[in-house]
């Protein structure tokens, strides 16, 4: 007898003009919530279904509410992009067409932008980074727009005042992978998600450097041996070592990273 895969309770992809949960998870009061405005529902939960963030998924920690592009589309093949006014190549998503999610996608959330963001993936945003996970897990919740094709009419981004991000300094065909590794990111910033909540605390770009060398069992592998400090029951050697491990990685790695911590030392 064979393991039933693991379905995380996930529905068929259907459209709708109403945002609904991928997952059958109990839903506890303040739970943070992830609205995701896709014309590719089905790209969810993806990897966030599994490990620490499916775990905290299935347990009602947080939510994810796909909300369908394509139903909220113009005439009968419900069409949502148009040419670029102008001229040039590709298409562009219609102000209108995203301003009708944008509005089913506000509904029951607070217009407060600090206790709910409204981020539109593109790469000509300001560039991801642990503070804005930080300020995002700090929401109730928030609502990514995935764009496609050649970007979205800058209209309906000037009037809803969205805020634009980017995941890095590269093009992807569309916000959807931007999405779920953002979410990760925020979500495991969230209480109760991470086993062991200091782990946070010291791993990468939480203190404005990059996090020091791990090791682990065997004391000696291929003929590579654990730092002796690290065995040496010293805490704070171990400390100054890892502190010192910090500062060398960041500098030789990430130049921009150490003219940054230097200068808000």
């Amino acid at each position: 007898m064979t393991d039933k895969p693991r379905s995380h309770g996930r529905l068929k992809a259907r459209p709708t003009l109403t945002p609904r949960s991928l997952m059958e998870a109990p839903e506890r009061p303040g739970s943070w919530v992830a609205r995701i405005i896709t014309l590719f529902p089905g790209a969810f939960p993806g990897v966030l279904g599994e490990s620490l963030t499916g775990r905290a998924l299935d347990e009602g920690k947080w939510r994810l509410e796909p909300i369908d592009l394509r139903p909220f589309g113009e005439g009968r093949h419900r069409n949502v992009d148009d040419t670029p006014a102008g001229g040039g190549a590709g298409m562009v998503l219609r102000a209108d067409v995203v301003a009708r999610a944008l509005d089913v996608a506000a509904q029951g959330v607070p217009p407060d932008r600090a206790r709910w963001p409204v981020v539109y993936l593109s790469p000509r945003g300001r560039r991801f980074d642990q503070a804005t996970a930080r300020r995002w897990a700090g929401a109730e919740g928030i609502t990514m727009l995935c764009g496609r094709f050649e970007g979205v009419d800058e209209r309906v981004l000037e009037d809803y005042g969205i805020e634009e991000v980017s995941l890095g300094d590269f093009v992807l065909t569309g916000g959807e992978i931007a999405a779920q590794a953002m979410i990760d990111a925020t979500v495991r910033l969230l209480p109760g998600v991470l086993g062991n909540a200091a782990s946070t605390e010291e791993e990468s770009h939480s203190t404005g450097l990059l996090e020091h060398p791990q090791y682990t069992r065997p004391a000696t592998w291929r003929g590579r041996e654990i730092p002796p400090v690290l065995l040496s029951g010293n805490h704070g050697e171990i400390e100054k070592w890892r502190r010192a491990e910090a500062e060398r990685l960041t500098r030789d790695r990430r130049p921009d990273l150490w003219t940054r911590f230097r200068d808000e030392d």
